[in-house]
């Protein structure tokens, strides 16, 4: 069962995840991901063109989405030391549930389970640690007191798709330890048996599609109004 469910159950979400990636790449503006990521670059350039009135609004955003990230990444880094300490007691853990579970229970096989969560766990916290580092970048670039940025960001070594670009590796990041979150809850229920794994990988990935694809609705009425070079960013 662990040979079959598992490996089909962790295939599902990351064929899910290549497809997203593709569908981000080819035609962001079809799914909600790409949809929040034009909405970011048109509020970045807002505040930059009216950075004397919105400087306040600015900064305040940008630290609420620090303090997002940090509350996962300190989450992340406090399940990283359970297990852990989960992984070096001298308790065995499969005593506990052994009766239970359906599939290989063995003591190498409990320790792959708890490894793989530790090592999803390390990663989103990197990823959330990175996305906290861009976040705070922004928050400085964002500030500068350009009087007329169409004459002064010619010159100086601060541009605009520079900024854009920042804000958006910062939730990129986010939006990918995120994901690695989502991933540990298959591998949570793994600890009871590769069936729930199985059946818990289909409903993630069912679910993460709902909320990952706008409505047709919405989707039809958006178009592409944000550009990839300067020239564009300060037609917008």
């Amino acid at each position: 069962m662990d040979v079959i469910l598992v490996p089909m159950g962790l295939l599902c979400s990351i064929l899910y995840h290549g497809w997203l990636w593709h569908k981000v790449r080819s035609q962001p503006l079809q799914t909600i991901i790409g949809i929040n990521s034009a909405g970011r670059r048109l509020w970045a350039i807002s505040m930059i063109r009216d950075n004397e009135k919105k400087n306040i609004v600015a900064v305040q955003t940008m630290r609420n989405c620090i303090m997002g990230s940090t509350l996962m990444a300190t989450t992340s880094i406090l399940l990283c030391s359970g297990l852990a300490a989960i992984i070096s007691s001298t308790y065995s853990v499969k005593r506990a549930v052994g009766d239970i579970v359906f599939g290989a229970h063995g003591e190498l096989m409990v320790a792959l389970k708890y490894v793989l969560l530790l090592l999803i766990f390390l990663f989103a916290f990197l990823c959330y640690s990175l996305s906290i580092r861009f976040i705070n970048q922004v928050n400085f670039l964002i500030n500068i007191p350009f009087s007329d940025f169409d004459d002064v960001g010619a010159a100086s070594p601060v541009r605009c798709e520079h900024i854009l670009d920042m804000l958006d590796r910062g939730f990129v990041l986010n939006t990918i330890g995120n994901r690695l979150f989502y991933t540990a809850v298959p591998l949570l229920l793994w600890i009871f048996g590769p069936l729930l794994l199985f059946l818990c990988s289909i409903a993630m990935v069912l679910l993460l599609y709902n909320l990952d694809m706008p409505s047709k609705a919405a989707a039809g009425l958006l178009r592409p109004v944000v550009g990839d070079d300067d020239q564009n960013c300060m037609h917008v």
